[in-house]
């Protein structure tokens, strides 16, 4: 195996010695014709030969300087090491190979640079709003520097560019720099200062050498006006408290120190809070405190003097300077002490009138009680307190008020559509009423409105009213009506100062269009029944109610229903019916009319003084139906030639001298709409003797009667006249008759 393996090897380098004979002999070198090389770097240029079995390499320089380099040979290649990159390597280098076949060289030209640092971006002093500062961009141990191109920018705008074209005398590395001097402002605050360098070195890429520093922009202000406030006060008592704040504007936010000026002019630090808080103060805790907001770029002062003074008694009254009081009610004043222990108290009015109220003291309180509030109260009231030799009095004025109810919405009567109403909003116990105001409103808007300054202000409470007329209609159902009162005193703390009423509206219509209709008509049968149906619009629904009309009598109620109904009429039903709609607006009646109709019946025909009768005396015949209206009697005499009709008049008919052709069947026909009915009588006619003169014995029944009746008639008028004279009459007492 071994041996196959060397003979193979052996094979191998026969046929590559072959194959490299059969080349050409050449010369290569890489980097090829041209390397950028930066200072301070290692670089290897690498020289090569093919055709060439065992070539022999020498280096040197176009000017044939000093290599300053290291060879390295290595069968068909040679290394030139320059390490580190200097000035002195700066050159094309020629690579020579010497071959049996002959000699060959190949040259590279290696350029070298200085770009290794980012730039340095350098303020000349803090960038202070509205003050000029200088920024310089610099760039360090730059080579060629007539390469460079540089450019400043703050944020997106180009604030300065510059290049070097300037020859250079040697070979150095140097620092380039770019300057510009601006004004920062507040727009300035949080943008980016950006320093791009450029070093126009082309590679094989074709890009030039780049670097880039950015810096944030910190702008400041200096602090400016500083200012403090004091709470409670700069003048003081002693154990009081006081909070002294300081406030100072500037970027970044100023940084508070408090410090006391002393008497030798220097000043003692206090506090590095913006808050100062100072408690129970002494006397020498008075002078002048100064702060001072300091930052990077200044610092700004202000000063505020505190005065601390001897402790003071103090006096407070309740519930405040002045008091809103409600007739009627009860009201309490305090006066209270601090700061003396033994007070004593007094109260009187600012006009020394009587306090018309109860004093109570009790240690450092003192109260007064006005029970129940009224006219008399209404001052302002001095609580004086004495401590020692030191007197202090307190003001308290009491205002008087009465607004103790809401408005009341009166009506002058029911509201009925189209019916003026007067409506009447009145605001009782009122004072003072020269500050009230009325406002009268339908819905949203205002019917009528009326203040009373006018009005004479005397001390008493009285009621104030608003009255105003207008006609409702039926578009103001569901309204509501509101009646608003305003008591403007508005120096006066007092609830409530605005009070109002509201009624919704309910217009009513009074009974209108009242119909009846009778079914099935208004003139009947005997018997029949009849539904009579009233119907009547209003508002509210009118009350339907049935009436029947009676001669000499007040009308009969029937009904309550809408609906009457008569069931087997009789002709006594017959009259006048009456519907009458009523609501609380009013009434509204219809009448109709019901006529109940029958056949004639209880025909009565009659002959007066008799049936049978003499030549020449007088006869009535009479036809006479029952209680049956509208019934025509036609009186007949009947006769073989055709009946005759009789003129009568209401049913009798009179003969005159009766004659004998008068004698004969005389008959009745009544009838009516429903029927009729007949009747007949036969009447005699006796003739008279001749030449006799004939006395009748009706005749003398008729004398003797006259004779009786004439006396009778004058007794009747003598009892009655006498009757009347006394005012009662006594069969009795009466005298017998004389005749």
């Amino acid at each position: 195996m071994h041996r196959k393996m060397v003979m193979i090897f052996g094979a191998s380098n026969i046929l590559w010695m072959v194959f490299a004979a059969s080349q050409a002999f050449k010369i290569e070198i890489f980097p090829e014709s041209k390397i950028t090389a930066q200072i301070g770097d290692t670089v290897s240029l690498t020289c090569s030969t093919t055709g060439c079995e065992f070539p022999s390499f020498s280096w040197r320089t176009q000017i044939d300087s000093p290599l300053n380099a290291k060879v390295r040979n290595e069968g068909t290649s040679s290394t030139l090491t320059m390490d580190p990159v200097g000035f002195e390597n700066e050159h094309s280098y020629l690579c020579t190979a010497t071959c049996p076949s002959g000699k060959k060289e190949k040259g590279i030209q290696v350029e070298i640079y200085s770009f290794p640092e980012d730039p340095e971006i350098r303020l000349s002093g803090l960038p202070e709003v509205g003050k000029p500062v200088t920024v310089t961009c610099l760039v360090p141990n730059v080579y060629p520097f007539d390469r460079l191109e540089m450019h400043l920018l703050k944020g997106d705008h180009l604030m300065k560019n510059h290049d070097f074209p300037e020859p250079m005398d040697k070979k150095s590395l140097e620092t380039k720099s770019l300057e510009v001097t601006f004004t920062p402002t507040n727009e300035d605050i949080g943008k980016t200062l950006v320093c791009q360098a450029k070093l126009h070195i082309y590679e094989i890429d074709a890009k030039p050498k780049e670097r880039e520093t950015t810096k944030k922009l910190e702008v400041y202000i200096s602090p400016k006006n500083t200012v403090i406030s004091v709470n409670p006060s700069t003048r003081l008592q002693e154990g009081d408290s006081v909070t002294m704040t300081c406030f100072s504007e500037g970027l970044p936010a100023p940084q508070i120190l408090w410090s006391k000026t002393l008497d030798n002019g220097n000043l003692q630090v206090l506090s590095e809070n913006a808050t100062l808080t100072l408690i129970a103060m002494r006397m020498e805790d008075s002078g002048i405190y100064v702060c001072e907001g300091v930052n990077l770029a200044g610092r700004d002062r202000t000063q505020v003097e505190l005065l601390v003074q001897e402790k003071l008694f103090t006096v407070e009254v309740s519930p405040g300077p002045r008091i809103a009081a409600q007739i009627g009610d009860s009201v309490v004043l305090t006066c209270r002490v601090t700061g003396c222990e033994s007070p004593s108290f007094s109260w009187r009015t600012q006009i020394d009138s009587p306090l018309s109220g109860k004093v109570r003291s009790e240690g450092t309180t003192s109260m007064l009680t006005l029970s129940p509030v009224s006219f008399e109260n209404e001052h302002s009231y001095l609580c004086i307190v004495t401590c020692g030799r030191k007197k202090l009095e307190k003001e308290i004025k009491v205002d008087l008020y009465s607004f103790p109810r809401d408005p009341e919405i009166e009506m002058s009567d029911l509201l009925v559509d189209g019916n003026s109403v007067t409506v009447s909003c009145k605001v009782p116990d009122v004072y003072p009423f020269d500050r009230l105001e009325i406002e009268l409103l339908k819905g949203e808007s205002i019917m009528k409105n009326k203040n009373f300054l006018d009005d004479e202000d005397n001390k008493s409470l009285e009621t104030k009213s608003l009255e105003m007329v207008f006609i409702p209609s039926t578009e103001d159902t569901g309204k509501v009506l509101v009646c608003q009162a305003k008591l403007h005193i508005d120096e006066m703390e007092f609830e409530p100062k605005q009070r109002q009423s509201t009624q919704t509206l309910y217009v009513n219509v009074a009974p209108r269009d009242t119909t009846i209709l009778v079914s099935p008509s208004s003139i009947l049968e005997e018997g029949s029944s009849v539904n009579m149906t009233c119907s009547s619009s209003g508002l509210p629904a009118p009350k339907i109610l049935w009436w029947r009309l009676q001669n000499d009598r007040d009308p009969q109620l029937l009904s309550e229903n809408t609906t009457l109904t008569l069931i087997s009429t009789k002709i006594e039903d017959s009259g006048i019916y009456v519907c009458e709609g009523i609501n609380q607006a009013g009434t509204s009646r219809k009448e109709v009319e019901l006529i109940i109709q029958v056949a004639p019946k209880d025909i009565q025909l009659t002959a007066f003084p008799s049936e049978s009768v003499k030549e020449g005396d007088t006869v009535i015949i009479s036809c006479t139906c029952g209680n049956v209206p509208q019934t025509w009697i036609i009186l007949k005499k009947k006769a073989k030639t055709g009946d005759t009709v009789l003129k009568s008049t209401d049913g009798a008919y009179t003969i005159h001298k009766a004659q004998l052709e008068d004698a004969g069947v005389y008959e009745c026909e009544s009838k009516n709409e429903v029927g009729l009915q007949l009747r007949s009588i036969t009447l005699d006619v006796k003739g008279r003797e001749n030449n006799k003169d004939y006395f009748s014995p009706e005749l003398l029944v008729l004398y003797c009667a006259s004779s009786l009746i004439i006396p009778a008639i004058g007794m009747i008028i003598y009892f009655a006249r006498k009757a009347n004279m006394k005012g009662s009459y006594s069969l009795v007492e009466a005298q017998k008759s004389k005749v």
